[in-house]
């Protein structure tokens, strides 16, 4: 009886290995994996995914030998794939980057801004609004108030999402999308994050508008944040848990 990978299926007609049962040996591999291959072509399967840990990187030349390739990879394994059906069609792996910037007005109509270290493209830096990158799994709601707490010490409440950017050939060849928020100051008192900041300050709305050194894009998204209600955080019963997932709904319309 042939010595088959262990592995499981999925709903559309591919074949998933299990990690913890891909053997140490290249040479033990190397006859499983043909043997399998086999077993999984004569049943009609169309492609098989296979994780690969980091600490049997050893396999993976073995698997590229049989027409496996590379997939994408995390900080621990590699994920490869194999059509056995020439021509199959495999969801390619994640192509954005997500990102927020906060618009921070006070009561006294400044705008809280940062300026970082280092400029975008060889551009010197300029005043810009606080955020980041979102985390994997993160909210956008807890990223954008982590981001501007991190950044400025200013706490804050998400209040609702104005607009966005999107585009690409962004790090790695991959697109960015770009959400533009509004949130309201809890406190003011600013404690600077020095190791990616060189400024941060409360300044008028007007000076930053009026200002020569702050580029057209920036401008827009904050003249977009004063014009608009956005649209803010909502619910739809029945939709996915608050855990899972997060939804936006005009502020005039819809369940809370």
């Amino acid at each position: 009886m042939a010595d088959l990978l262990e592995s499981t299926t999925n709903p559309f007609g591919g074949v998933v290995t299990r990690p913890e049962g891909l053997p140490q040996d290249p040479d033990r591999f190397r006859l499983q994996l043909a043997d399998s291959v086999a077993a999984w072509k004569a049943q009609g399967s169309l492609a098989v995914w296979m994780e690969v840990p980091i600490s049997l990187s050893q396999l993976i030349p073995v698997a590229v030998e049989a027409g496996f390739t590379f997939h994408h990879s995390g900080d621990d394994y590699l994920m490869m794939i194999h059509r056995i059906v020439p021509g199959t069609y495999l969801p390619p792996y994640a192509t954005h980057y997500i990102g927020a910037g906060g618009v921070v007005i006070n009561e006294a109509g400044e705008l809280l801004v940062v300026r970082e270290k280092y400029g975008f493209r060889g551009r010197p830096a300029q005043f810009k609004l606080p955020g980041g990158a979102l985390l994997e799994g993160e909210h956008l709601v807890d990223a954008l108030e982590r981001e501007v707490l991190e950044e400025t010490g200013v706490r804050t409440k998400f209040e609702s999402l104005v607009c966005f950017r999107h585009w690409h050939q962004y790090r790695y060849g991959k697109s960015d999308i770009y959400f533009v928020c509004r949130l309201n100051p809890l406190s003011s008192e600013i404690v600077m994050q020095a190791e990616e900041i060189a400024e941060c300050r409360w300044l008028p709305v007007a000076d930053f508008m009026a200002s020569g050194d702050i580029g057209t894009f920036n401008k827009t998204i904050v003249q977009a944040a004063l014009d608009s209600p956005g649209i803010a955080p909502s619910w739809i019963d029945g939709f996915i848990d608050r855990q899972q997932g997060e939804f936006f709904m005009p502020q005039s319309s819809g369940p809370d």
